[in-house]
């Protein structure tokens, strides 16, 4: 997650240097909570909160749980992990609704904060859920607020009660009770109230704000916060707790760049959970807050269960099962490779879920050149083929290839890259299917499967293959240009661009380990 970046480079730099010991002395322990210190003010984290994680990591480290355990860095690691999960919130806390509907949610926050555009996100999210929402506009302050709500609440597909025009004119009170009125006439389960929000805290806000409260008497009240502001965000939320009292957070504007202090401080500062996070603009970027997998990514650790959750919704399981009867079959065509990626496409940003992964901190230059546009550059040459063309790209012949290039934007490399890829992973695929060992593309075999004794029978070939020639220097010569043939072809997942390199024994022990061969 882009503002938790420079905090998770610095505290994986940190235990990296902390995993070359073997056992760990107290001047190592405290040459880590001092960087980790550092990390923490640096990424603009309240003081009172950065004392007290670095007072505790360093109690627990020199505790007995680390000079007995077998490898103390990880034990170390682990520590930072829970007490990260702890300032956090610990526990994920979920919205609470009413008993007897509709349940009322008050949003409050400074001006900006995010909180029109968070209330058409819940509307959404809620209607996925079931739920019938219902949005109400009673922050007739500022400029055009209402006609802002009014497009959020369309594209969200969300009832709206906007009697008033707002610009100054309306009483926001009489709007949020006429609103929860309003829902329970027509049978709305859950009424999501936009307040108004100034440029900084005033006694008026929190007037207005408060008087809504006592109105409306809601179950939830959300306070929408910038994680970009920094340091300045404890004092605002220590402000509306005092002023108007809130029962949980919503954090907004995660996919920033800003160090990420306010995500750290609020909860701990307030003692109130943070419930949700949004983490982009569109519509879909709101996610329930983890505070476990959140400490996961800081630390560079991965969040995979957030990854199968996304892959479940946007996954259907009665296409994912006709998938695996063609691949078992040997019917899987182009099509179905299509079908393949728009279901990938609508999980999200190929960037985020590969940032979900563990280990790819380290890899963040790769995954900031990665083009998401790829996989529309694909879809747009398989989309220029006939359907005759997709089920059977055998057919494919030159004046073919030349129109589909054309027809797609592309050029007649790019189309055979596509094809010979699809190829290679078709076969990769039906021998996974029937349980078999795969060759990867651009790989070759991997050493150690299929029958025994077969890579060495290959190594064997491999080893007498060479220059029969009488002449000793043109012998040399011809071995020479042997050994400096070009290896297989490499690219990306898709035969469009990547770079091409041959993989090293370690890549293909790590490969060996992952598919079960190790």
């Amino acid at each position: 997650m882009a503002t938790f970046g420079t905090l998770s480079d610095r505290l994986t730099e940190t235990f990296r240097n902390l995993r070359t010991k073997g056992k760990l002395t107290p001047a190592d322990v405290d040459g880590t909570v001092r960087e980790i210190r550092r990390a923490l003010l640096d990424a603009d984290v309240a003081l009172p909160v950065v004392k007290e994680f670095t007072a505790k990591v360093r109690e627990r480290a020199l505790g007995d749980e680390v000079n007995k355990a077998l490898n103390p860095a990880q034990q170390v690691v682990q520590i930072v992990n829970e007490e990260l999960v702890a300032i956090l919130g610990g526990q994920q806390r979920r919205l609470q609704f009413a008993k007897n509907p509709p349940t009322v949610i008050m949003l409050a926050g400074l001006q900006g904060s995010g909180k029109t555009t968070f209330a058409g996100k819940l509307a959404k999210m809620l209607e996925k859920d079931g739920h019938t929402p219902l949005l109400v506009a009673a922050d007739l302050q500022r400029p055009n607020a209402v006609n802002q709500l009014q497009v959020v609440a369309g594209q969200a597909g969300a009832t709206i009660f906007a009697p008033e025009p707002g610009n100054g004119v309306g009483d926001p009170v009489r709007v949020a009770k006429d609103g929860v009125e309003f829902a329970r006439r027509q049978q709305h389960d859950v009424v999501i109230i936009d307040t108004a929000g100034r440029l900084g805290v005033d006694a008026e806000l929190m007037k207005q704000a408060s008087d809504i409260r006592r109105a409306t008497d809601p179950d939830e009240v959300l306070f929408v916060i910038d994680a970009m502001i920094g340091q300045d965000a404890v004092n605002t939320a220590k402000a509306f707790q005092d002023g108007v009292d809130f029962t949980g957070v919503v954090l907004s504007k995660l996919d920033g760049d800003a160090r990420g202090g306010a995500a750290l401080s609020v909860a701990s500062v307030t003692g109130r959970p943070i419930i949700f996070a949004s983490t982009g603009e569109g519509l879909d970027d709101l996610e329930a807050f983890h505070p476990d997998r959140m400490a996961s990514r800081i630390l560079d650790l991965g969040d995979i269960l957030t990854l199968i959750e996304q892959a479940q919704q946007a996954f259907d399981e009665e296409e994912a099962m006709k998938m695996a009867e063609k691949l078992a079959t040997e019917t899987f065509t182009l099509e179905d490779f299509l079908e393949q990626m728009q279901q990938m496409k609508k999980m999200g940003s190929m960037k985020k879920m590969l940032g979900m992964l563990p280990g790819m901190g380290s890899m963040k230059d790769q995954l900031e050149n990665f083009d998401e546009r790829e996989i529309d550059r694909t879809e747009a040459i398989i989309r220029s083929m006939t359907p005759g063309e997709r089920r059977n790209p055998k057919v494919l012949n030159g004046s073919r290839r030349l129109r589909i290039a054309r027809g797609s934007g592309m050029t007649v490399t790019d189309v055979n890259a596509l094809v010979n890829r699809f190829e290679q992973a078709a076969k990769m695929m039906k021998t996974v299917a029937r349980g078999g060992m795969p060759s990867i593309p651009g790989m070759g075999p991997i050493p150690g499967a299929g029958r025994p004794g077969a890579s060495a029978k290959r190594g064997k070939q491999q080893k007498a293959k060479g220059s029969r020639s009488g002449n000793p220097a043109k012998r040399a010569a011809e071995n020479a240009g042997i050994a400096a043939a070009p290896a297989a072809p490499t690219g990306s997942g898709f035969g469009l661009g990547g770079a091409k390199a041959a993989p090293s024994e370690a890549d293909l022990a790590e490969l060996q380990k992952l598919l079960g061969k190790g």
